[in-house]
């Protein structure tokens, strides 16, 4: 059973997106992206905070409007389209230690999923809590198997299956089922993230979300498919009009 720990929620949102300019506070049926996921975590019956992550003072403003906190501003070499996400989650807890009150759990929620439900988050925080896990990761069925119709190709046009099992796979049931890693939730120990042993063999878990809340907004295209996804959720006699 959930034992009540400190779980601080966060959005880690950086100004710089070269591929769709403005993204995180771009409007999605009618609101500003990054409200999805605040949204998501508000409702969320563990997380106790909610705060934005961001180096744009733009995307921290439009984040309080939306019922974050913003207590801070993410230093310029942490937000570089090169810049690893696990620095700005280090630089978030150590500001949390700097408060004085460090969670034990930190949840992230990145703005390019909003069609993700709290209850997707509140799985991530179960399997974390009932298990030995030092984080949970939000999987999705994968489109494309890498034991059956996925290949690769040499410079002649040679093409091969690129994962070969010791039998034929001549059905796709037949292959071992895999999983793209969606950005729908990411529950960590906080402990697990401000440890930097590259040794430390870390146990990694995983939710299965299904593919209609998994879309993580990367193009235009996925921007409207994503619109199109909420304004059906939003019709009458739709179960999941939350937002």
């Amino acid at each position: 059973m959930y034992e009540s720990k400190l779980c601080y929620g966060y959005v880690f949102a950086r100004g710089g997106s070269k591929g769709l300019p403005g993204k995180n506070i771009r409007l999605l049926a009618g609101r500003p992206l990054i409200a999805y996921s605040i949204d998501a975590l508000r409702r969320s019956k563990y997380v106790d905070r909610i705060i934005v992550s961001t180096d744009s003072d733009d995307i921290a403003r439009v984040a309080r409007e939306c019922g974050a906190e913003t207590p801070f501003m993410r230093p310029a070499e942490l937000a570089s389209d090169t810049s690893p996400e696990i620095l700005s989650w280090r630089h978030a807890i150590s500001e949390a230690e700097m408060e004085g009150r460090v969670p034990e759990i930190m949840v992230s929620a990145p703005a390019t999923s909003p069609l993700r439900l709290p209850e997707d988050i509140d799985a991530a925080v179960d399997m974390l809590e009932e298990t030995s896990a030092d984080q949970v990761i939000s999987v999705t069925p994968a489109a494309r198997n890498p034991y059956f119709n996925m290949v690769t190709r040499d410079n002649d046009g040679r093409s091969r299956i690129f994962a070969q099992l010791p039998g034929e796979v001549y059905r796709r049931q037949d292959a071992p089922p895999v999983y793209d890693v969606t950005t729908v939730a990411y529950a960590s120990r906080t402990s697990f993230v401000m440890n930097d042993d590259p040794g430390y063999a870390a146990d990694v878990r995983s939710i299965i979300i299904p593919a209609e809340r998994a879309l993580d907004i990367d193009t235009q295209l996925d921007f409207d498919f994503a619109e199109f996804i909420m304004e059906r959720r939003r019709s009458p006699g739709s179960p999941k009009g939350i937002f």
